[in-house]
C-alpha cells in the first residue's frame, strides 16, 4: 500500500467495490463517460459524501457497468486527456477549493482496462468545484445548497471529527497494519513491553486510537497512527506532504541549497533522529572557557528540540500541500509549520496553551517527545538568554507559524528590533516566574558589565518607549524601578 499503490492492491480494491450491492454515496461507476466538467463535480460530491458517511476516500471507477457492477473495460485514459492545453489532473486541481488529494490509477482487471479515481474525503469545509459544492443523494449528484439538511449534517461532521481520528488507510489487514506502522517504536517510546502475539500488538494500537476496526472487516489506520508511526508517510496519500523538510542554504538567503532532507517516517519514530540530524547540521561557534577552546552548537540543543516539537504538534493538518520545515542559514535558523497560531505571537510565552491536535499532543507528551503543556516556549526563551543570544522571533506569515533563532551577535551589533524584543521577552520570562525586569537582570541577560548601568538603562527606556514594557510602580525610586510586560499593566501594546 505505497503512495503508488501496488497492482494487487488496486485490483483487489476494484473487486471489493464491485461487490457492493449497488452504488453508494461514496462510490460511482461508469464505463466511458469522462466529461471533465462532470469529473470535477464528482470530485466535490464524492469528497463531501465520504466525509458525511465516515469514509476515508470516495471513488469514481470507469470500466464497470452501473447496473451489474460487471467489469467491462473503458476507453478513458486520464493521462492522455487534456482540457485545452492543460492536463486533466492539473485542470481539476486548479478548480477545487480547498485543494484535496486525489489520484487517478489505471489498472487491468480481468484482462480489461479500468480507471480508478481515489478522492480524499472533505475536511473542515465542503469541497467546491468552480465555486459550487456538490453532494451525493442516494446515487445521484446534486448541488449541496439544494439539500440544506445534508449541508447541516456535513458541517456537524466537520465540527466533531478531529484530524487525528480521520482514516489514513482504510480496510487493511492485520499484516498490512504491522507492515505500515513502526509498532516496535510505539512500545519503546511508551515504555511498554512488546506483546508476544500479533493480536496483543493490534489491541494496544487500538487502545491508543492508532488503528480502529473497519466497518467491512480489517482495520482502519487513523491519521494519528500514521502521522506518528508510519514507516513511510508516502504510504498514506495526502500525509506524504506532511513529512518534515530540512534545508540548509549557503549564506543568508534561499538562492543556493547546500543540503536537503525529507524525513520519510512518522513524527514519533523519527523525532530523535530528526533532532540529531538538525543539530549535527548546524554551524558551530568556538568559545574560550577557562583558557580552553571549546566548540559548541550555534543554537542551544534544547531550544531546537522544543521548537521542532512545537512545529509538529501545533500545525494545522487541514492546510493542504504544506508541512513542517526547518531552514538553516548562515546567520539564523527558521522553523515553520502550516497554520496560524491559536494565540497571539506576542503572548506565546504566557497565554494559556491551546492545541489543535490534542490527541497527538497528549500522546507525544506521554512519550516524552514534547514538554508538558505550555512550558516549551519558556524553555526556548530561557535557553537563548542563558547563552546570551538574540531573542527568538515568533511570527505568523500567511497561513503559517514561524520561529526564528538568530546566531550570536554582540549587543553592539544588535539592531533596535533585536534589543526591544530581547527586553520584552526577558520581562515576559521574569513575569511568569513571579519576578520583574530590573536593570540588574537585564545586564545579566545581555552580558553587560555591572559598571555599565547606563547601558542597561538606555535599553529599558527604548523598550518603554516602544510600548512593550512598563514600570511596575512608577512612583518607585530610580534604583528600585521594576518593569513588567505591557499586558501585565492591562494596557495595549503600541
Amino acid at each position: 500500500m505505497s503512495a503508488e499503490r501496488s497492482v494487487e492492491y488496486l485490483v483487489g480494491l476494484v473487486r471489493e467495490l464491485c461487490k457492493l450491492p449497488r452504488e453508494t454515496e461514496w462510490v460511482e461507476f461508469k464505463v466511458n463517460d469522462a466529461e471533465p466538467q462532470a469529473i470535477g463535480e464528482y470530485l466535490s460530491a464524492l469528497a463531501n459524501a465520504a466525509a458525511l458517511v465516515g469514509k476515508a476516500q470516495g471513488y469514481l471507477v470507469w470500466g464497470v457497468e452501473d447496473a451489474t457492477h460487471r467489469v467491462v473495460g473503458t476507453q478513458f485514459s486520464p493521462a492522455s486527456t487534456k482540457v485545452g492545453n492543460e492536463e486533466l489532473e492539473n485542470w481539476l486541481l486548479h478548480l477545487l477549493a480547498p485543494k484535496i488529494h486525489f489520484r487517478f490509477f489505471e489498472v487491468v482487471v480481468d484482462e480489461r482496462p479500468v480507471v480508478l479515481l481515489e478522492i480524499e474525503r472533505a475536511f473542515r469545509h465542503p469541497v467546491q468545484f468552480q465555486g459550487q459544492e456538490f453532494i451525493r443523494v442516494g446515487t445521484y449528484k446534486k448541488k449541496l445548497k439544494d439539500h440544506p439538511e445534508r449541508e447541516r449534517e456535513l458541517w456537524r461532521t466537520f465540527d466533531h471529527t478531529p484530524f487525528e481520528l480521520g482514516v489514513a488507510a482504510g480496510r487493511v489487514s492485520s499484516d498490512e497494519v504491522l507492515g505500515l506502522l513502526d509498532y516496535p517504536a510505539y512500545f519503546d517510546l511508551t515504555g511498554r513491553p512488546l506483546p508476544d502475539t500479533r493480536d496483543g500488538v493490534l489491541s494496544a494500537l487500538k487502545d491508543d486510537d492508532l488503528i480502529k476496526v473497519a466497518d467491512a472487516g480489517g482495520w482502519d489506520v487513523t491519521n494519528l497512527g500514521a502521522i506518528l508511526f508510519a514507516k513511510r508517510l508516502a504510504d498514506f496519500g495526502s500525509l506524504e506532504r506532511k513529512a518534515v523538510r530540512v534545508i540548509v542554504y549557503r549564506g543568508n538567503d534561499r538562492i543556493e541549497t547546500v543540503k536537503e532532507q525529507v524525513e520519510a517516517k512518522g513524527y514519533a519514530s523519527a523525532f530523535k533522529g530528526l533532532v540529531e540530524f538538525v543539530n549535527g547540521t548546524l554551524p558551530s561557534n568556538e568559545v574560550i572557557q577557562q583558557a580552553l577552546r571549546k566548540t559548541v552548537p550555534m543554537y542551544p540543543e534544547l531550544a531546537v528540540r522544543e521548537l521542532i516539537a512545537n512545529a509538529l504538534i501545533h500545525q494545522d493538518f487541514f492546510v493542504t500541500g504544506a508541512g513542517p520545515m526547518v531552514e538553516i542559514f548562515s546567520d539564523r535558523m527558521e522553523i515553520s509549520n502550516p497554520g496560524v497560531p491559536l494565540v497571539d505571537t506576542d503572548r506565546l510565552l504566557d497565554a494559556p496553551p491551546k492545541s489543535r491536535n490534542e490527541s497527538l499532543a497528549s500522546l507525544m507528551r506521554r512519550m516524552g517527545v514534547c514538554e508538558e503543556r505550555g512550558s516549551g516556549i519558556d524553555k526556548v526563551v530561557f535557553q537563548m538568554e542563558f547563552f546570551q543570544l538574540p531573542a527568538p522571533i515568533f511570527e505568523a506569515p500567511e497561513e503559517s507559524t514561524r520561529a526564528v533563532l538568530l546566531a550570536h551577535r554582540s549587543l553592539t551589533k544588535m539592531d533596535r528590533a533585536d534589543r526591544v524584543r530581547g527586553c520584552y521577552l526577558h520581562a515576559c520570562l521574569r513575569y511568569v516566574r513571579r519576578e520583574y525586569l530590573t536593570n540588574s537582570s537585564l545586564r545579566q541577560r545581555f552580558g553587560i558589565e555591572p559598571r555599565n548601568i547606563a547601558v542597561a538603562s538606555r535599553l529599558i527606556r527604548e523598550a518603554v518607549d516602544a510600548g512593550v514594557i512598563a514600570p511596575y510602580d512608577e512612583a518607585a525610586a530610580p534604583k528600585l524601578m521594576k518593569y513588567v510586560p505591557w499586558w501585565a499593566k492591562g494596557g495595549e501594546s503600541t
